[in-house]
């Protein structure tokens, strides 16, 4: 079985971005800018937004993070967003979610410039996606980054059916939508399976790629993938586990070591997809100033 390595495939991403971004900064005298909002002290968030400066400042972005006491109102966040729009420094803009009770996560997404909005959630993003105008809008990082393994693993995915077991705004709507795609990379048939699916199994057996995205660890077995598939594990779950410094292990959506058995292909968890996902926004990144200075 061949292991689809996103680690390496996201170091091999951020080396080219360095030389992209060293090459601009010659040519221009200016870098790419990203900026990260986040409202509260929540512990996941913090090391997440930690890990996306360090890696912009790896690359030769400038990276900035706006940090805001968890009390922060609605009106006092928009207006720093709508500043942020309007800095010519600043190319992207992220905020950090889930956000205080007070705050609605929509308005924030509404309130980001679609031209600026690097995590691709805004609608504008969403439906120029849809509407396959990939070269005119941001696409999700995770969805994002499974199309980037694909292809860097020369995985054939034309005319094949792809079943995505998830239906939310960030991985399953956009990574459906975007198999769908008639592009080099995608060009798919497409099943989305989710909560209310009766009968999961019917469909995962069908797939010729299955995209696991449903949150639940090792829902995936191996009675439930077509033999020679290519499964790609989005998931990332803790798990109790004594043996361990911390008492838990992560894993995925998908019984790894049962599915290993029957799949042609698979990412790990963890070193599979979740590496892709800052890569992938720095790439966003990238291109939003590429867009912006006609480069």
């Amino acid at each position: 079985m061949l292991i689809i390595d996103g680690k390496k495939v996201s170091l091999d991403l951020k080396n080219e971005l360095k030389e992209s971004v060293d090459n601009y900064k010659a040519q221009t005298g200016k870098v790419p800018g990203l900026t990260v909002i986040i409202v509260g002290k929540d512990p996941a968030s913090q090391v997440y937004v930690r890990n996306k400066a360090k890696t912009c400042k790896e690359i030769g972005m400038i990276s900035m993070v706006i940090e805001m006491p968890a009390d922060t109102t609605e009106e006092h966040l928009l207006n720093t967003i709508k500043d942020l729009n309007n800095d010519p420094a600043v190319h992207g803009i992220l905020v950090q979610q889930p956000l205080p009770k007070q705050i609605d996560e929509f308005a924030v997404t509404l309130a980001i410039d679609p031209s600026k909005d690097v995590d691709g959630f805004h609608p504008e993003n969403l439906g120029r996606l849809v509407m396959g105008h990939l070269d005119k809008c941001f696409v999700s990082c995770t969805p994002y980054g499974i199309l980037e393994l694909l292809g860097r693993y020369n995985i054939e995915t034309k005319g094949k059916h792809c079943v995505v077991v998830g239906r939310s705004n960030i991985v399953g709507k956009p990574m459906a939508n975007l198999m769908l795609q008639k592009l080099e990379a995608t060009n798919c048939t497409v099943t989305i399976c989710h909560s209310a699916t009766k009968n999961i199994p019917f469909y995962t057996q069908q797939a010729d790629i299955l995209i696991a995205a449903i949150g639940k660890a090792g829902f995936i077995t191996a009675d439930m993938v077509k033999p020679g598939a290519v499964v790609i594990d989005v998931g990332i779950n803790r798990i109790e586990d004594a043996s361990t410094k911390n008492g838990y292990r992560l894993v995925g959506d998908v019984d790894y070591e049962g599915v290993s058995a029957v799949a042609s292909a698979m990412t790990p968890v963890p070193g599979g997809v979740g590496p892709m996902t800052i890569a992938m926004l720095l790439k966003n990144t990238l291109q939003s100033f590429q867009r912006t200075n006609g480069l």
